[in-house]
């Protein structure tokens, strides 16, 4: 995967945001934007169209799963990879995202095998 993908992070929690983007930027990754709702979810990928968006399932005005089943309809959709503290990896697959990472293991190469489907 080429260094310099662009990553949307959605989740309610701004210091998980804050780490998420610490850990993603330091590796390469460029961080176009964030959000903590759904709603927000849904415009900041319409309007920035980053290659990733780093979803949450559970937000304030809905469920990240559906958030990633309607970015997933799309033309040219960007790679949707599930955030959660539980096991949410059956719910990543039947949503159409490409996998799912537990919250206290992500860093940049866990976002990479994800996107890359190991």
């Amino acid at each position: 995967m080429p260094v310099g993908r662009t990553v949307l992070i959605v989740d309610d929690t701004a210091a998980f945001r804050l780490v998420a983007r610490e850990l993603l930027e330091s590796d390469g990754f460029v961080i176009i934007g964030e959000a903590s709702n759904a709603r927000a979810a849904l415009k900041a990928a319409c309007d920035g169209r980053p290659d990733v968006v780093l979803l949450d399932v559970r937000l304030p005005d809905g469920s990240g799963v559906d958030v990633a089943r309607i970015v997933r309809g799309w033309v040219d959709p960007p790679v949707v990879v599930l955030t959660s503290t539980a096991d949410y990896t059956q719910a990543a697959r039947e949503c159409g995202a490409a996998g799912f990472i537990s919250k206290r293991l992500l860093s940049a190469q866990t976002l990479r095998a994800a996107i890359e489907g190991r």
